[in-house]
């Protein structure tokens, strides 16, 4: 599976992609746990301490924001499907 990282995020990990096996059936969540596990670097910035997403994480699922699918980040994920991942951003 393509993990992609933008701004912050990239820096932070020092790629701009990552690829990670998933099994049949695994979700979002599992695949921002195996990130982590090859990042670990990225887990403060991703998640708490009991190791909730951050709600300033915005994640991707083939274009789509994972906030805006019916399981969320309980979606279940595709070999083929792609993930990206976007930290705050602040404009004027």
């Amino acid at each position: 599976m393509q993990i992609n990282l933008y701004a912050t995020f990239r820096m932070i990990a020092g790629v701009k992609s990552i690829e990670i096996d998933l099994a049949e059936g695994e979700t979002v969540r599992a695949a921002v746990q195996k990130i982590i596990k090859k990042y670990p670097v990225l887990r403060s910035h991703w998640t708490d301490d009991s190791g909730a997403l951050y709600p300033h994480v915005h994640i991707l699922v083939n274009g789509s924001d994972v906030d805006t699918l019916p399981d969320q980040i309980d979606t279940v994920l595709k070999p083929t499907d792609s993930l990206d991942f976007f930290p705050p951003v602040a404009g004027g």
